[in-house]
């Protein structure tokens, strides 16, 4: 393999590192945005007491996340461990 192989390799899981970071951070600004949306609305609150309202899209991005966090961990040290095994 050459150099640059690495390198793209490296690149891809540094882009999914950065892109599901994004995704939680997204998720959590999501739920806290729907969260606050619905305490300010006047009404009944029952839905809060008897169980949480069912919106699973703040979870979603969250999980899809964590996901593409751990993929981009696992590419960036399989092309680390290439390139220094190449190198050494």
């Amino acid at each position: 393999m050459q150099l640059q192989d690495f390198f793209m390799l490296m690149g891809v899981g540094g882009l999914f590192i950065i892109l599901g970071t994004g995704s939680v951070i997204w998720g959590v600004v999501e739920e806290k945005h729907y969260y606050n949306a619905l305490a300010e609305k006047p009404g009944d609150i029952r839905e809060f007491l008897d169980r949480s309202p069912h919106h699973p899209q703040p979870a979603a991005l969250r999980i899809g996340g964590w996901i593409a966090i751990a993929v981009g961990v696992v590419l960036l040290a399989v092309g680390f461990a290439l390139w220094f095994r190449v190198r050494g």
